[in-house]
């Protein structure tokens, strides 16, 4: 596990794209790996805002988690679980596990009491994770009902 640099964007491309094409079969229509998937992550991964995480086995990016503050509602005390995507080959490999503990650690460092992440309302592959993984339904909702958000307490 080490923070991501702008380096890492092609393998962290490779994941996202593989496990969005994976896990959202039926809820979102397939992404490419090409030069403009890679080049959004070079940015995102050079973005000041969000602190990026790798998990990798040998040489290659098999998971990556982000962390901030809250984009949605702001709220000073209030961190956010960016994006967390785990190689389809890593699957049901504690990759995801470590990846949200070091999710988790890093937000409380920053000194943030609770944390909220949004995911598609539809997909329970995520909500069975993020529930084994201590967080809970809000019952938050935005694009019409499309997203969900979870909250998780991070002290006390």
């Amino acid at each position: 596990m080490r923070e991501a640099t702008p380096a890492d964007a092609e393998g962290v491309a490779r994941v996202y794209v593989e496990s969005w094409n994976a896990g959202f079969t039926d809820l979102m229509p397939p992404r490419v790996l090409n030069a403009a998937q890679i080049a959004r992550w070079s940015r995102d991964l050079d973005a000041e805002l969000v602190r990026w995480w790798l998990a990798e086995s040998g040489e290659s990016v098999v998971g990556f988690v982000g962390t901030g503050p809250s984009r949605d509602p702001v709220d000073p005390d209030l961190g956010e679980v960016d994006t967390i995507a785990v190689a389809p080959s890593a699957w049901r490999r504690g990759v995801g596990r470590r990846l949200m503990d070091a999710a988790l650690a890093d937000l409380r460092g920053g000194g943030y009491g609770q944390a909220i992440l949004w995911t598609l309302a539809d997909y329970e592959r995520a909500r069975t994770f993020y529930e084994a993984t201590g967080w809970h339904p809000s019952g938050e909702v935005r694009d019409s009902g499309r997203e969900i958000a979870f909250r998780r307490v991070l002290v006390g």
